[in-house]
């Protein structure tokens, strides 16, 4: 049976771009480091994106007062949470499928820069 991959192409290139990020900066530094170098490579590459983008949260019939933000929004239709950490954990994925539920994006894109190797994971709504 063959699987189609949600945004592909588009996926493999912001992965690679971590990629790229982990191998020049390594492990160690701050989330907002390897956020800004992320930033630097979407630039140069063109891929259009919105950083820190709010989302708002829904109860009932009124808007919460506390927002979500998504550290990158990734042509309007793939999230990238950006974590330097030892390692990733259930909550991790949670957040992002909470991202999802509240923008109503379909594809989530979790890496950790705080390993030996970047770790990543795709995350579907």
């Amino acid at each position: 049976m063959d699987i189609e991959l949600i945004y592909k192409e588009e996926s493999y290139q912001i992965i690679g771009i971590c990629i790229e990020v982990h191998k020049i900066l390594g492990k160690g530094l701050s989330e907002a480091v390897y956020a800004d170098a992320i930033e630097y490579e979407l630039l140069t590459h063109n891929i259009p994106f919105k950083r820190e983008c709010p989302y708002k949260i829904e109860y009932k019939d009124i808007i919460l007062p506390h927002y979500y933000y998504a550290d990158f929004v990734i042509d309007e239709k793939i999230i990238l949470e950006v974590k330097a950490i030892e390692s990733l954990t259930k909550s991790h994925s949670k957040q992002i499928i909470n991202y999802l539920s509240a923008s109503k994006l379909r594809l989530g894109l979790l890496v950790n820069f705080g390993e030996d190797m970047l770790n990543t994971k795709r995350i579907i709504r």
